[in-house]
């Protein structure tokens, strides 16, 4: 694989990475990036305020319930949750967000991306780690090129 962009690497430099959005259906996209991150060695807490249960493990409700320190956040929930989640993010002094998004919109708002840049958190808005962290499925290769030709993947 040739080398991850800056951003990417930055983010993935982290040990300890949240996800917003795992649910208690396993085939969702936040439940796969949180799985792909356990597998490839972080330590993962998933955050979903509506369930008891997910992946196996309790989710916390928010961002700000978290243990100390988180890395980076994975924002794989709904658009009109980013902006919150942002400003939490900025109360725990993380500084890496990555809002996931394909093919469809995404988990990204402008005002969330908008509320990062202000509070100066490094935000890669598009892809997700699934495409970056080895080893890459061939079907996540394929979309990581296809959505880089779109510009809606990081490439540098």
């Amino acid at each position: 694989m040739s080398k991850l962009p800056d951003s990417v690497s930055d983010f993935l430099s982290g040990k300890r990475i949240a996800v917003t959005g795992v649910s208690r259906q396993a085939n969702q996209a936040a439940n796969a990036v949180f799985r792909k991150l356990k597998k490839s060695g972080f330590e993962v807490f998933a955050v979903n305020p509506n369930a008891s249960e997910v992946e196996g493990v309790k989710p916390f409700l928010d961002i700000r319930s978290l243990p100390d320190p988180i890395d980076g956040v994975v924002v794989a929930s709904h658009p009109r949750t980013g902006l919150e989640i942002v400003r939490q993010c900025a109360e725990k002094k993380i500084q890496n967000v990555w809002f996931h998004r394909a093919f469809g919109d995404g988990s990204a708002s402008d005002d969330a991306v908008n509320e990062c840049q202000r509070l100066g958190i490094k935000c890669i808005v598009g892809g997700c780690p699934l495409m970056y962290c080895a080893p890459v499925d061939a079907g996540h290769q394929c979309m990581r090129w296809i959505l880089g030709l779109n510009g809606r993947v990081p490439i540098r």
